[in-house]
């Protein structure tokens, strides 16, 4: 990498530094001090022809800095259907949390921090398992359709807030839930019966499960692609993470601390590891975020370069034509006249930029989203 950049330099030094050491090299003063040089018709084309690429570069990456954001933007926008804020993970990291979990339970919601605790085969950021094997009245029998698999306990959608959109929630209150399943909405398109899914009966590892509820898709995976077809059992022995609840209104760090002391009660020789659910699923934007601020920053520099281009083009302009300015002046032309005079040309050259930017930004860009399910549209105010 370094050595790109260093050679980069290098070669980019020779040649900035090359035209005006061959054009001087081949002056002729003598020709100046008769009155006889011109510098010909072409001699500022290589300016303007500068001038253009460097603003096609700042206009291109203005526009494709601007989407990038918006792209970020209307991930960010995307309802996850689960609560946000106040959930942290805490992973079952030795045996000595296993089989207390509602010892756990009733010393967290003693401590008045803790509005509700659950434990999952998956957090609400991450599906651990998919699995196949599911079988139903009217499946394809050459198809194996893979679901997404989270064993839960009976309180996990009162914890994370999961919305329930058809039948109802795990309950205590029903023995037979132990044989019960609950499907997102992307697993019942998957499944795709056509009478009332809620009673139906799903065939998984030689037993029959009985649909008792719908929930609305819950952004668990990427927040660009489609969500994944989950089926949740209430299955607490296959659990391996906890989600707690903190209660709104407290102090953090003072909920931490009380939950820190219970953990330890019950798991002294491990440390008190755990993630805020929502600054997980923030870092489901990191790579996007990366790409943003680099567009950003080379976008500041590539705008600060070509007005510097710009500058230099316009004093060097003024400065030839100061004696034309000055005439101008003086037969009584306004400062707006000779502004329009001296920025005509310059604005062409911006424009010209422009119907080069725009379809290159376009096409670029819109290869980038491509590699996203669930994308931004390229909005006309953009260009």
């Amino acid at each position: 990498f370094w050595l790109v950049c260093f050679a980069f330099t290098i070669v980019t030094g020779l040649i900035s530094g090359s035209s005006p050491a061959f054009y001087l090299s081949k002056f002729e003063p003598i020709e100046v001090l008769k009155g006889t040089f011109r510098a010909g018709k072409l001699a500022s084309l290589p300016r303007k022809v500068l001038v253009v690429i460097q603003f096609t570069f700042s206009i291109a990456l203005i526009i494709g800095t601007v989407i990038v954001f918006k792209q970020i933007q209307f991930a960010k926008n995307r309802p996850v259907n689960y609560k946000e804020e106040g959930l942290i993970t805490i992973k079952m990291s030795t045996p000595d949390l296993y089989g207390h979990y509602d010892a756990i339970r009733n010393d967290l919601l003693s401590t008045c921090v803790v509005e509700n605790m659950a434990q999952s085969s998956s957090p609400t950021t991450r599906v651990n398992s998919n699995q196949i094997g599911f079988d139903w009245q009217g499946k394809d029998p050459n198809s194996l359709p893979a679901f997404g698999t989270i064993a839960v306990s009976v309180d996990f959608g009162k914890t994370i807030g999961w919305k329930v959109k058809e039948g109802r929630d795990f309950s205590k209150d029903f023995s037979t839930d132990t044989l019960g399943i609950i499907l997102n909405e992307s697993a019942v398109s998957l499944i795709g019966m056509k009478q009332d899914i809620v009673g139906q009966i799903i065939q998984f590892n030689d037993k029959k499960y009985s649909v008792i509820g719908v929930v609305k898709d819950m952004i668990m995976e990427s927040p660009y692609k489609p969500v994944i077809p989950t089926v949740f059992l209430y299955d607490p022995n296959w659990a391996n993470v906890f989600t707690i609840a903190m209660k709104s209104g407290v102090p953090v760090k003072d909920a931490l601390s009380k939950i820190e002391t219970v953990f330890k009660k019950y798991n002294p020789s491990a440390p008190f590891d755990y993630t805020f659910n929502d600054e997980d699923y923030s870092k489901k934007f990191a790579d996007e975020q990366r790409v943003g601020n680099l567009a950003t920053f080379f976008t500041i520099l590539a705008i600060f370069i070509s007005c510097l281009g710009l500058f230099g083009l316009a004093s060097f302009v003024a400065e030839q034509r100061k004696k034309e300015i000055g005439v101008r002046k003086v037969l009584g032309a306004s400062t707006f006249n000779l502004w329009k005079m001296l920025s005509k040309e310059f604005a062409v050259l911006v424009i010209i930029s422009c119907l080069i930017a725009v379809p290159l930004a376009w096409y670029y860009a819109n290869n980038w989203l491509q590699q996203y399910d669930y994308r931004t549209t390229i909005s006309f105010w953009i260009f």
